[in-house]
């Protein structure tokens, strides 16, 4: 079965501080999207890549492509207003019976233990989160910032991506939430948990598979590549 990458590149990063979406900050010699196409197109097991672009910065993106000698890259598109509705848009241009993995572009410095373990768990799971261990107590609370709850530590872990799944499970997910006018969701393993329609396996994450938001997330990335 076919392994597709779904990198989402298509966010604005509006508290990153600069004129230009994060993912095409330089850091360490490249982009940071470069990093993580890197990533995935080193990875044995990953067969093709599409990725997903903001389309106000399509020329930054097709810039990276020509410059660059990537064999798997197959689809440049332009996403959408949400991260959803760029997922939708990757997803569609998978084939039912592929496996993809969608993956967020700047947590760049994903491992090739993360993609091997994706891939491994869809040979007996249709749908995969990633995620790690969370050493902080997790509160929640309610709309006047007082606690309402100290739900169990040891049920609790931070999510990652990718988010893996075959192909026509998640397409399915999508429809139903784009006829479903009350969804608000910011990851796809929360569609599939709203449609109860696969249980989610979990692989473990990386603390390097950080999701860079602020600049300081690259100086936390830089002490950690040492």
């Amino acid at each position: 079965m076919k392994n597709i990458a779904i990198i989402l590149a298509s966010g604005t990063g509006e508290r990153f501080g600069e004129n230009i979406p994060k993912q095409f900050y330089q850091f360490e010699g490249k982009t940071i999207l470069e990093h993580a196409i890197d990533a995935f197109e080193k990875n044995k097991n990953i067969d093709e890549i599409i990725l997903v672009t903001n389309p106000k910065f399509r020329d930054l993106a097709e810039e990276i492509l020509s410059k660059n000698d990537y064999k798997k890259i197959t689809k440049l598109l332009n996403g959408g207003k949400t991260r959803v509705e760029s997922s939708y848009i990757g997803t569609s241009e998978a084939p039912d019976e592929a496996n993809v993995l969608i993956h967020d572009a700047v947590r760049a410095f994903v491992t090739q233990k993360i993609i091997d373990d994706n891939v491994e768990a869809l040979q007996k799971y249709e749908a995969v989160g990633t995620a790690i261990d969370t050493v902080d107590t997790i509160i929640q609370v309610d709309e006047n910032e007082v606690i309402t709850a100290v739900p169990p530590r040891k049920f609790l872990k931070r999510v990652q991506t990718p988010q893996s799944f075959r192909a026509s499970l998640i397409k399915k997910a999508h429809e139903l939430a784009l006829a479903d006018k009350n969804v608000s969701f910011t990851d796809d393993c929360g569609l599939i948990l709203r449609y109860n329609l696969a249980p989610i396996h979990i692989v473990d994450g990386d603390e390097l598979n950080i999701k860079i938001t602020h600049k300081n997330d690259l100086n936390i990335i830089k002490n950690m590549l040492g």
